[in-house]
């Protein structure tokens, strides 16, 4: 019913059901995780008036809520660096975490997250600290867009050319460029190997 993808890594379908609605997903290495993307695996969708909460659960810590999935929000992304302090993951290298997911009825799971948007920022809560930073602010989100667009078009525009007449119509002498679908291929994979290492 649920996966989860880690950069780097293979999709993990290995879920196992712990209780009744309540499943577990192992992390491994988890230390290293920065990001982790939870989903439906659109095989089996939630009942009607049912969706389902995400937790974390490191080593000798409590569960922390990181948001939830629903029919109508079938994935998410979460923030797992900000769940645990670096003094903390330094401490732990090569240690497993639990990524727990259970089904509950819709009131129930927007009661959840409504509490966990509304705790106070207190500083062993790391429940919110995931929050913020799975919802960066408009302006912030603005921003990263803008800096992503103007990235691909520069790196696009270094290899524009002009068409000559051996590329048919292109070539009749019209003022546009050409640009080759290998920049683009070339772009994505670039920002993608950026995404995973974490400098974005």
């Amino acid at each position: 019913m649920f996966g989860c993808i880690v950069a780097g890594r293979l999709v993990q379908t290995n879920l196992q059901q712990v209780d009744v609605n309540k499943y577990v997903f192992e992390l491994p290495d988890a230390h290293s995780i920065n990001h982790i993307v939870v989903f439906l695996l659109g095989t089996v969708p939630f009942e009607p008036g049912y969706a389902a909460t995400v937790h974390l659960l490191w080593p000798n810590k409590s569960w922390q809520m990181l948001g939830a999935l629903s029919n109508d929000k079938p994935s998410a992304i979460f923030r797992l660096k900000a769940t645990i302090t670096p003094e903390e993951a330094a401490s732990m290298p090569g240690v497993n975490a639990e990524l727990g997911i259970s089904i509950e009825p819709i009131e129930a799971v927007e009661q959840q997250l409504q509490q966990m948007r509304q705790q106070p920022g207190a500083s062993n809560n790391a429940m919110v600290v995931a929050q913020k930073q799975q919802s960066p602010s408009a302006q912030g989100a603005l921003q990263f867009a803008e800096r992503t667009l103007q990235s691909l078009f520069d790196y696009a525009m270094s290899f524009a050319t002009r068409p000559d007449a051996s590329m048919g119509a292109f070539g009749s002498g019209a003022a546009v460029q050409v640009l080759p679908v290998k920049a683009f291929e070339d772009w994505y994979n670039s920002f993608l190997r950026k995404i995973q290492r974490g400098d974005l």
